[in-house]
């Protein structure tokens, strides 16, 4: 699980270091290999992420990750139909929390990044199309880990908005894991149990 938990952080890393302002026209299969081994690179040269520092990570999150990928689309996915009715500020702590709880739950699995690469597979279908699949596998040690990135056409940029690890997208993951709180409190109770969550395992270190 540990190892899946690190592919899962690092697909929400890696797929997406470049800063926004070096952003330009790029074929979606580049930009999953040029900014997995960017990330990848700087999370190995750490010694904080290395040795655990949440902060440290949330700041790469916050810096290299939230320019480059439609979190609100990734997040009223994970909700469901409950999004479109929820007001402006349940989806505001809805997303912080969603956020912070993807961050929580990976920090840990990052500093296990030691020897992995990220192969990018043929594209299928056209670099043009505005919404597509890019495959990928992450080796190391063991045998590799499919590693898939659903991507949005955004200008001349793109997108994440969901992350398939080892045959598993992650946006049906938190639907699923979402549901019951949604049927039996509503968005509300979904965002107070997150929270709570948040809070303890929360690291000293943040």
């Amino acid at each position: 699980m540990l190892r899946r938990s690190w592919i899962l952080a690092a697909g929400l890393l890696c797929a997406l270091g470049l800063p926004a302002a070096h952003a330009e026209a790029v074929a979606p299969d580049a930009f999953v290999r040029t900014l997995s081994n960017d990330v990848i690179d700087a999370v190995k040269a750490d010694k904080a992420i290395q040795a655990g520092d949440v902060g440290r990570i949330r700041a790469l999150v916050d810096a290299k990750v939230m320019p480059h990928v439609n979190f609100q689309r990734m997040t009223a996915m994970s909700v469901g139909p409950q999004w479109r009715s929820a007001s402006p500020e349940q989806q505001k702590r809805m997303l912080e929390e969603f956020k912070t709880l993807m961050v929580n739950t990976y920090s840990g699995a990052l500093t296990q990044v030691k020897d992995q690469s990220v192969a990018v597979k043929p594209l299928r279908g056209g670099a043009g199309d505005g919404d597509l699949v890019v495959r990928t596998e992450v080796r190391g040690k063991g045998e590799p880990i499919q590693l898939d990135y659903r991507l949005e056409k955004a200008g001349d940029d793109w997108k994440i908005y969901d992350v398939n690890v080892g045959g598993f997208w992650i946006v049906e993951a938190y639907k699923g894991q979402f549901a019951k709180d949604l049927s039996t409190g509503g968005l509300d109770a979904l965002i107070t149990r997150l929270a709570e969550k948040n809070k303890s395992t929360a690291s000293p270190k943040n």
